[in-house]
Order: C-alpha cells, then structure tokens, then sequence
C-alpha cells in the first residue's frame, strides 16, 4: 500500500496546490475559469484523439468494458436505491454522487502507478465510460427532476470528449497512419492536459458547506467506494481477467465525482450546493481510499 500511497501521492500533492493558489487568488478566478474551458474544450480531447486513435481496438476490450460497466452500473442502482424517500433534487445529487468519475485523476493515477500502458488502458476506459454514463445519468436525473432532459441529452452530441471519442475510435477503425502534423500536436496538448487539470481539479474544491446533508454525502460514498469496487472485484474473479486491466478498472470504480456533475445539477436544476459537498469530500477522501481499493484488489487477485 506505501508504494501505491507513495505514486499517487504527487497527483493529490497538484490538487492541494490548484486549491492553494486558488484561495490565495493566484492569479485570479478569471484564470481559473479559463484553465477549466481549456483543459475540457482543448487538452482533454486532444488527449483522448492522441491516443485511441493510435490504440489496440482488438481483443480483450470486452473483458475490460464489462468490468467497467459492472462498477458503474450497480453504483448507479446503489445510488438510485438509497435515494428513496429522499426529495429529488437531493436524489438526484445522490445518484451522480455515487456513480459519476473525475476522469482527470483517473488518468493520472493509472500513469503514476502503471506507466504509459497504465494511461493508455485510462483512456480506452474513459472512452468506453464517458458516453454511457452521461447518457444514463441525464436520463435518469430527468425523470427524477422532470424536464430538461432532452436538451441536456442534445448537448451531449456536442461535448468535446466525446466527440474526440468518437473521432479517434473512427481514424483508429478506419485504419489511417498517423498524421504527422495532427498526431504530433494533438500528443503535445495532451501531454499538457494532465498537470494543469490537476491543478483545475483542486482550485475547484469547495470546503464551505461540507456539513450540508451529511447523511447524502455518506450515501453516496457507500456507492462509490464500496459497491463499485466490489462489483468490479466479483467480476473480475469471474472473468480471470488480466490483472492490470482489473487493477485500472478499479481505479475508474474509486474514482471521486467529477466537477462537471456540479455543472449538470445546477443546469437540471437539482442541488447544487449538495453537489459540490458530495464532490469535495469525495475527492479529499479519495486520498485513502483510492490506495487501499488498488491494494484490496491486489489481495483478491492473488487469492484467487
């Protein structure tokens, strides 16, 4: 656990500086503000085009994406069951609290711990997760909350992940070699992506409000950093899978909320302010709980 404590310890130290030098107004929230456009607009998608494009679409990635589907889909029925009796813009934050990912520190994480073909397994995740768990859990918060459902769902077509999703997935299927200028300036914006969305992730925790709802808040950790590593677990053993693609899929199942489920519940018009409690908490205690899920992995791996 030290060794694993100790890789993903640079990732979290980049955090506490985003919200260090956001509190201390460094160099201004207009900054910030622009940081978090360019990293979702720009770097992230020239990332995920860098490298899916150039990606082994071939076997194996049915294991992977069943594993994957497996944490998000019963951390989503966790977080729809222990919504009930709950108000629903309350509900609602409750299920994005316990199903929804920070890609970020996902990508970040598998390359500390597990290098380039860590990263490279991250982004085929990613690429497999994103488009589902946007779809479901829109569709879901709109029947909780009634209405806006259907532009939200359109919006979708238009988000630059997955758009650069879908792009690299087409160049890669189409079999095209690289593009010696495209390829090249894609790698180096993503190459950029990681260290400054690390420092957004930070700028953007809010530690006002935290005693909101605290009982939502703890639901929605019994999703996030129970049920979905458990379900990945179970299936894992099932499948016999490679044990570094099981240990990168239990990273995306411990991941914390990502910022962007404050955005959606603000636009669908659910709790916000819950939301970022739910976002900052996870994500501060994911410093411990992200370890020692990757080192429970590891036990029932080598048991089995």
């Amino acid at each position: 656990m030290l060794t694993i404590f100790l890789a993903i310890s640079p990732v979290f130290a980049i955090i506490l500086m985003g919200y260090g030098l956001r509190r201390g107004g460094i160099p201004s929230i207009e900054f910030w503000n622009f940081n978090d456009r360019l990293v979702y607009r720009v770097l992230m998608p020239a990332l995920f085009f860098a490298k899916i494009s150039a990606a082994d679409l071939g076997g194996g990635l049915s294991d992977y994406a069943f594993l994957l589907y497996a944490g998000f889909f019963a951390a989503i029925f966790c977080g729809w069951l222990l919504g009930h009796g709950i108000q629903a813009p309350q509900a609602s934050s409750l299920v994005q609290g316990s199903a929804r990912f920070n890609t970020f520190i996902g990508l970040a994480i598998a390359e500390a711990v597990y290098g380039a073909q860590g990263l490279q397994l991250a982004v085929l995740g990613s690429a497999l997760l994103v488009p589902v768990v946007n779809i479901t859990v829109v569709t879901l918060m709109a029947r909780q909350l009634g209405g806006g459902g259907k532009l939200i769902l359109v919006g979708l077509v238009k988000n630059p992940l997955i758009l650069s999703i879908c792009a690299g997935a087409l160049f890669n299927l189409a079999g095209l070699s690289e593009v010696p200028v495209l390829h090249e300036t894609a790698r180096l914006l993503g190459n950029a992506a990681l260290p400054i969305m690390l420092l957004c992730v930070g700028a953007n925790l809010k530690l006002r409000g935290l005693s909101r709802s605290k009982r939502t808040i703890g639901y929605s950790m019994v999703g996030k950093f129970l049920i979905s590593p458990i379900a990945v677990i179970l299936a894992a053993l099932v499948l016999s899978s490679d044990p570094l693609v099981v240990q990168v899929a239990l990273i995306f199942a411990a991941l914390p909320t990502g910022a962007a489920s404050y955005t959606l519940a603000r636009e669908m018009r659910g709790d916000a302010p819950l939301m970022a409690a739910i976002i900052t908490m996870q994500t501060l205690l994911s410093f411990i709980t992200l370890p020692l899920t990757l080192l429970l992995g590891q036990i029932a791996l080598s048991v089995n």
